[in-house]
């Protein structure tokens, strides 16, 4: 009897380490994972931030909240399980269907580049007075963010893809959940910077005091620094998702041409080669997203907007 609890023991501590071991395995892979879609993280974290700027300081943390839990709900319920059917059965599919989602950031970035430059709030003929809407707020940013997360998730993917089918599946959860809830801590400790800075501000002593008040006087321009960094990591992601999906998609011009300028400049900078070469890769998708989206734009101007316009005319005529 006493040798069958002490086999018995033997065997429920071999499952154990086989269990831990799985865990650090998959902790391991998710890390690795993370790493390799670190760039597209930076930049869903400055693009948010720009959909609560000009909002009540209340409301802040409740939508961002909201974002959040969309996010969420688009990387484990949406992408997560259509990219991992995608990758078993329909591996072909992935670049076609990341480069549409690249496409539609293109035209997000533009339509924003377009309203700065037309002089309007955006692209729809809002006014700089009219207060946006919670709703249309947390829609809009969770409908880009469902982009970024499907970069963010396809990225990770192809690190983890030699893993079995639910060892690929777990991997993937922990990185959607660990990443959301670092980008979205991220961009609420931003925007709420400038109320710790009026707290910071009313405490005796005038150092403390003084770096209150700095930290309310630079958040506004913070803000709109990553405002303008967020539409730039549009256009830049956006981009660089249809130059590479080309180049997969056996278009190669493109990437070449990029690839041989970027290589040049590489080479040509010495010691601070590969900043420069990253660089030019990101001017040159930038500036692929800003004409990709441009197009875009015009198509729908002249087609979706036009239609809408007349539709409203027609029924304010009545």
């Amino acid at each position: 009897m006493a040798g069958g609890l002490v086999a018995l023991f033997d065997d429920v501590a071999m499952l154990a380490r086989a269990a831990a071991a799985s865990v650090d395995d998959i902790g391991a892979a998710a890390a690795r994972a993370s790493v390799k879609a670190a760039g597209v993280v930076v930049d869903d974290t400055a693009v948010t931030p720009q959909y609560v700027h000009g909002l009540a300081a209340e409301r802040e943390l409740p939508i961002i909240r909201r974002i959040a839990v969309g996010s969420l709900r688009n990387k484990l319920l949406i992408i997560l399980p259509a990219i991992l059917l995608l990758s078993q059965f329909l591996p072909v599919l992935l670049t076609p269907i990341l480069m549409i989602g690249g496409a539609y950031l293109c035209y997000e970035g533009a339509e924003k580049v377009w309203a700065k430059v037309s002089g309007h709030q955006d692209a729809h003929g809002g006014g700089e007075d009219v207060l946006p809407d919670e709703d249309t707020v947390v829609s809009g940013a969770v409908r880009t963010d469902f982009i970024l997360s499907a970069e963010i998730m396809v990225i990770s993917l192809n690190e983890v893809v030699d893993q079995p089918f639910v060892s690929r599946a777990v991997i993937l959860a922990v990185v959607a959940v660990g990443i959301t809830v670092l980008v979205y801590g991220v961009v609420g400790l931003i925007v709420k910077m400038d109320d710790v800075g009026l707290s910071l501000s009313q405490r005796s002593g005038n150092r403390v005091a003084g770096f209150g008040r700095g930290l309310v006087k630079a958040m506004p321009r913070l803000l709109t620094a990553l405002t303008v960094i967020g539409t730039a990591a549009m256009l830049w992601v956006g981009g660089h998702i249809i130059l590479v999906g080309t180049d997969e998609l056996g278009l190669t011009f493109l990437y070449d041409a990029v690839h041989h300028v970027e290589e040049a400049a590489h080479d040509a900078a010495g010691a601070v080669g590969a900043v420069v070469g990253w660089l030019v890769n990101t001017l040159a998708s930038a500036i692929l997203g800003l004409a990709v989206g441009a197009v875009i734009v015009v198509v729908m101007t002249l087609t979706v907007h036009r239609r809408t316009a007349g539709s409203a005319n027609t029924a304010g005529s009545h």
